[in-house]
């Protein structure tokens, strides 16, 4: 018998509201024990909404609750200090992507985590949505063949495109080439509520150790959706169709999916390759009703938690990967500074990157990102330092 984790939710913003709904769904899983906010007032409405305790201060929450595990819904430049202040009073940890700001922020939470013994995931959704997840599999199988070559182009938190990307190439990262700079746009208010005139844009070159390269862009404002395509020897992913080579002719294939109900509810059973009946990727939390793809990326990370948490096993992304997918955009921004020089990643010694990013950190919170006592009562915006190129 499965017994329910307690789980408090630090963020009460748009992504957290998506969370907790799933949470919900996920009764004998988890127990929503508490919400906080640094908005005495919002922490106070979503613990009316949700049915949990309210708290404006994560300390308090931590040491009152005594929660199993901690979601952390924040600006990436907090996260370190809420997975550090939780595991060290012994709560296993989950945070929204990016895993946090730069390299140095993440060791630092990794590092936290394990030496007080606490599991680290991060709630990085892309892979695990369920056509990726089939997309896997398809490759694994060979049906496109040996993969060769990868086109991303992502105009939003690029290292979901990289950990999309990472999967289906089955292979890690040697070297980075990144260029980049800014373009004038029509003036627009961006989502911290400023003007901006100005927008910042980056494409770059990753190599993995396979030999497949990955040409990267990250674009200024435009209406192109996020993409990325795979080829193979063999064939080729293209979004969720799958064109494999016959001779001198491209056959497509699209992915299907197979619908179901539960209690009433619409409720995505598998998904399948419409000519391969024995590549079929099953929805193993089809017994809550769940259709969204992201809802059942989101069941993923948080049935994957529990599991990790009551079983001792590993996280099945973790704090490794999430590092892994931020550290190829910071690579890409490196070599950006370094004038498209080519850089070796795992990245090593000093980054100018970073140091600004870091140099930032302080000018703009009043301290060290070292220093997590202190910034436990800082009230991260949702836009934080710079983590684009930008001249």
């Amino acid at each position: 018998c499965m017994s329910a984790l307690r789980i408090a939710v630090v963020g009460t913003g748009g992504r957290a509201q998506t969370h907790l709904s799933t949470i919900k769904k996920l009764h004998d899983l988890y127990t929503l024990c508490a919400v906080c906010d640094a908005d005495p007032t919002r922490a106070e409405e979503n613990a009316a909404k949700w049915g949990a305790a309210g708290y404006a201060d994560v300390r308090s929450l931590l040491d009152a609750e005594k929660p199993d595990v901690v979601f952390i819904v924040v600006p990436p430049d907090a996260h370190h200090v809420i997975a550090t202040l939780s595991a060290e009073r012994g709560a296993h940890v989950i945070t929204e992507t990016p895993i946090t700001t730069t390299l140095g922020m993440a060791d630092a939470m990794i590092d936290a985590c394990i030496r007080h013994g606490v599991k680290l995931e991060v709630s990085e959704n892309v892979w695990r949505w369920p056509h990726e997840r089939l997309k896997r599999m398809i490759v694994d199988a060979g049906v496109i063949g040996e993969v060769t070559h990868a086109r991303l182009w992502y105009a939003s938190g690029s290292y979901h495109g990289f950990n999309g990307v990472r999967t289906l190439v089955r292979s890690e990262g040697t070297r980075v080439s990144g260029y980049g700079g800014t373009v004038a746009v029509p003036a627009y208010t961006d989502t911290a509520g400023n003007r901006v005139g100005g927008q910042d844009w980056e494409s770059g070159v990753v190599e993995f150790e396979s030999g497949v390269a990955c040409l990267y862009e990250f674009p200024p404002r435009g209406h192109r959706n996020n993409l990325w395509e795979i080829e193979g020897t063999g064939g080729q992913l293209v979004g969720r169709e799958v064109y494999v080579y016959d001779g001198e002719n491209r056959v497509r294939h699209v992915i299907e999916d197979v619908v179901g109900e539960v209690d009433g509810r619409p409720t995505l059973d598998a998904v399948r390759l419409e000519t391969h009946p024995d590549l079929q990727w099953e929805n193993p939390f089809r017994r809550y009703g769940l259709r969204d793809m992201d809802d059942i990326s989101r069941a993923q990370i948080l049935g994957g938690m529990h599991d990790a948490v009551t079983t001792g096993r590993d996280p099945e992304y973790g704090a490794g990967n999430g590092r892994w997918d931020q550290e190829l955009c910071i690579a890409v921004r490196e070599s950006a500074m370094r004038d498209g020089s080519w850089v070796d990643v795992p990245l090593t010694g000093s980054l100018l990157h970073e140091d600004r990013q870091h140099e930032e950190f302080r000018g703009r919170y009043g301290h060290d990102p070292s220093d997590v006592e202190a910034l436990a009562n800082v009230m991260f915006p949702r836009t934080g330092v710079r983590r684009t190129t930008g001249a």
